[in-house]
C-alpha cells in the first residue's frame, strides 16, 4: 500500500527535473532538422543519432537560427507566414511570430533583438522586433529575396534577388539600400569571413560562387565548381558554410550530390566529396570537426569528418529537409 505513492512521487520528481529550463537550457548537443513536406523539426541525438522527438511545427518549415542565449531555436514555416519559436528545454513551439508572405530565410542582428526575413512573393525583407513579435520596418529588394545575412558587426544586410541576380547591401540603421551588386545566376545562400572583409555567395544556377569585397562592395572574384561525371547543369551551389577561422568554406552542390571544400585565400576547389541526393543545407559543428549536410532528395543527413572528409553516417530524418542546427 505505501509503494504506489512512493512511485507517483518518483514520477512526479523526475517529470519536474525533466522540465526544468537548466536541463537543456544550453548545449543540448541536439541536431534540430526542418522538413518541408512534414511539417515538423526532427531532433537527433548528437551522439548516437537516434531520433529524440518530432515536433509539429507551421506548414513548411525551412530556415531555423538559434538564438543567442541558446534557450530557443526559431523556424520559418514559410505556408503560414510565420516564424514558430521552440523551446529547446521543453521541445516544443512555444510562440509564433508573423511575418511576410513566403518567407524562407532570416538572420539576427547581433544583439539578438531583431531579425531580419526574406518573403519571397512580397519582394521586401520584414524586419522583426523580436520582444514585441511583430514587423517594424519592411524594405523593398529585388523579386525572389532568398539568402539573408547580417553582416559581422551589424552594420549591414545582405539579400540575394534570385530573379535579378543581384545581391542587395542594405544599411541596418536606416534600412536604406547603399548597392546592388549583380553576381551570377540565381544567387541563393551567404557566408562571410570572420572580419566581414569577403562576402561570398552562393550562385545556383550559375554553378559557382561570387566572392564580394565587404568594404566596397566590389567584386573580388569568382570560384567555379565542375565535379567529374556531371553536366553543368545539374551543379547548382546552394548551401555555404565557413570555418571560424575563415580559411575554409564548403558548399554543397545541389543536384550534383556532392559538396565541395574551398580554400578561402586562394579560392582553390580542393576536393568534392560524394554525400546524399541533392546537398542542400550545410551546418558546422561549435569545433568545426563535422560538417552536416542536408539531403534535400534522400531525406536524410550527412555527417561528415572535415578532418578526413569522410562520411561517418548517413542520417534518415523527415521529408525534403532543409536546414540543420546544431544545439552545440
Amino acid at each position: 500500500m505505501r509503494i504506489r505513492p512512493l512511485v507517483s512521487a518518483v514520477a512526479a520528481s523526475l517529470m519536474l527535473a525533466l522540465s526544468l529550463p537548466a536541463a537543456h537550457a544550453k548545449g543540448t548537443g541536439y541536431v534540430f532538422v526542418s522538413s518541408e513536406n512534414d511539417n515538423a523539426v526532427t531532433v537527433l541525438d548528437g551522439k548516437t543519432h537516434q531520433v529524440v522527438r518530432t515536433i509539429q511545427t507551421g506548414e513548411r518549415p525551412r530556415d531555423m537560427k538559434r538564438s543567442a542565449d541558446g534557450k530557443t531555436l526559431y523556424v520559418i514555416a514559410s505556408n503560414d507566414e510565420r516564424v514558430d519559436v521552440i523551446d529547446i528545454a521543453r521541445l516544443e513551439v512555444v510562440r509564433s511570430i508573423p511575418v511576410g508572405e513566403d518567407p524562407e530565410m532570416f538572420d539576427f542582428s547581433p544583439d539578438g533583438k531583431r531579425f531580419y526575413v526574406s518573403n519571397e512573393e512580397d519582394a521586401k525583407v520584414s524586419v522583426i522586433d523580436v520582444a514585441a513579435g511583430k514587423t517594424v520596418a519592411e524594405i523593398e529588394v529585388g523579386e525572389e529575396p532568398e539568402g539573408i545575412m547580417v553582416s559581422p558587426d551589424g552594420k549591414r544586410l545582405y539579400v540575394t534577388s534570385e530573379v535579378a541576380n543581384m545581391v542587395h547591401v542594405i544599411d541596418t540603421a536606416s534600412n536604406a539600400i547603399l548597392a546592388n551588386i549583380v553576381v551570377g545566376n540565381r544567387p541563393r545562400r551567404f557566408a562571410a569571413t570572420p572580419d566581414g572583409s569577403e562576402i561570398w555567395v552562393t550562385n545556383e544556377l550559375g554553378g559557382s560562387v561570387t566572392v564580394i569585397d565587404g568594404r566596397n562592395n566590389q567584386i573580388k572574384g569568382t570560384v567555379a565548381f565542375a565535379p567529374k561525371g556531371f553536366r553543368a547543369d545539374d551543379v547548382t551551389p546552394v548551401g555555404i558554410v565557413m570555418t571560424r577561422d575563415g580559411k575554409t568554406a564548403y558548399v554543397t552542390l545541389g543536384r550534383a550530390n556532392h559538396f565541395a571544400v574551398v580554400d578561402v585565400a586562394s579560392r582553390a576547389v580542393k576536393q568534392y566529396v560524394l554525400v546524399g541526393q541533392r546537398a542542400w543545407g550545410a551546418t558546422l559543428n561549435r569545433d568545426d570537426s563535422l560538417l552536416y549536410v542536408v539531403n534535400g532528395l534522400s531525406d536524410d543527413v550527412s555527417v561528415v569528418d572535415t578532418k578526413t572528409l569522410k562520411v561517418l553516417r548517413s542520417v534518415p530524418v523527415g521529408r525534403v529537409p532543409h536546414t540543420a542546427v546544431i544545439d552545440d
